[in-house]
């Protein structure tokens, strides 16, 4: 479910907001999204994974966490690299690099 929206590092670019498929998001000050509808979250991770620049964090359960629980303490989150952790393990982290020659399979002569 998800549980952060790190606002100092998102840059409002909308994409959590436009592919969840539950509306959990609204616009808030600034363009940075908030969680206005966390019961309707289906745990898809589809915000994280397109975030950016790793601003969400999506925990691994269905329900929400309690308010004391380490999964909605940014701070705890940043610096065990949670954040975006479900991007990363995509594959979609920064370095990745574009083109046939990354996808997984036989390797293309040159």
């Amino acid at each position: 479910m998800i549980e952060v929206v790190a606002a100092e590092r998102c840059i409002a670019c909308d994409r959590c907001i436009d592919v969840c498929p539950t509306r959990v998001f609204d616009r808030g000050p600034g363009g940075i999204p908030v969680i206005a509808r966390q019961d309707s979250c289906q745990t898809c991770f589809q915000c994280e994974a397109y975030c950016p620049v790793d601003a969400l964090f999506v925990a691994p359960r269905a329900t929400p966490e309690p308010a004391d629980s380490r999964f909605r303490d940014i701070g705890y989150l940043a610096d065990h690299e949670l954040l975006g952790t479900y991007r990363r393990d995509l594959g979609w982290g920064g370095g990745r690099s574009l083109g046939a020659r990354t996808a997984v399979g036989p390797a293309f002569p040159d």
